[in-house]
């Protein structure tokens, strides 16, 4: 007797077979895990419209919303500001990962990243926050970066390495404070960062002319 398959199977399938109009349908199932599925198959094949892509972003289930925002970092498309206010810390970070996976992103965007890298009161959302401002290298969230090497051990070690994106004398001197910071891999970062940055100072420079 054959076994009858889950419609979460069915919605995984259908990303398979192609059947994107049986995962457009599941998509509007009352199971979150069914949406998800559907989610992934539509964009898999090349039917993930930005209507439905808007509504899963803005689901119910924060399951959905977390697959809607990893998919739109793949995307050329902006990430939308909302997904940077979401309630659960887990689809946040997400939000703030796939705001650093952005080219250009709107000052908005980086204002956000910045308060909450500043004020979350999750760890991991301020963690990802700061390492998306390293990403962006925007000269508007140094000092926001620069805040956060005073924060817990993860964030500093994280801020430690944002600071690489960085063009500003402000950089080696927070560096040269983390030397003594608390944490050994704090201190080990900022000491390779200021290594590879004295090399690239000397390859600049060049040689003395005899």
């Amino acid at each position: 007797m054959k076994q009858k398959i889950s419609k979460r199977q069915e919605a995984i399938l259908a990303g398979f077979s192609g059947n994107h109009k049986l995962a457009k349908s599941l998509f509007n199932d009352e199971d979150a895990k069914v949406r998800s599925a559907a989610l992934s198959s539509l964009e898999k094949l090349g039917k993930l419209s930005k209507e439905i892509l808007n509504k899963a972003i803005c689901d119910t289930s924060s399951e959905v919303r977390k697959r809607g925002i990893e998919i739109i970092a793949k995307r050329d498309e902006p990430l939308p500001l909302k997904t940077l206010e979401d309630e659960d810390p887990l689809v946040l970070e997400t939000a703030c990962w796939a705001a650093g996976e952005k080219e250009k992103p709107s000052s908005e965007l980086i204002r956000k990243l910045c308060s909450i890298a500043k004020s979350h009161e999750d760890q991991l959302c301020r963690e990802s926050a700061v390492a998306a401002l390293g990403s962006i290298g925007s000269p508007s969230g140094l000092e926001t970066v620069l805040s956060a090497l005073k924060d817990k051990p993860a964030i500093r070690r994280r801020a430690a390495i944002a600071l690489a994106a960085f063009d500003d004398p402000k950089v080696d001197d927070a560096l040269k404070e983390s030397l003594n910071d608390r944490d050994w891999q704090v201190r080990q970062i900022a000491e390779d960062l200021l290594d590879a940055n004295r090399v690239i100072s000397s390859v600049e420079i060049g040689p003395r002319p005899n």
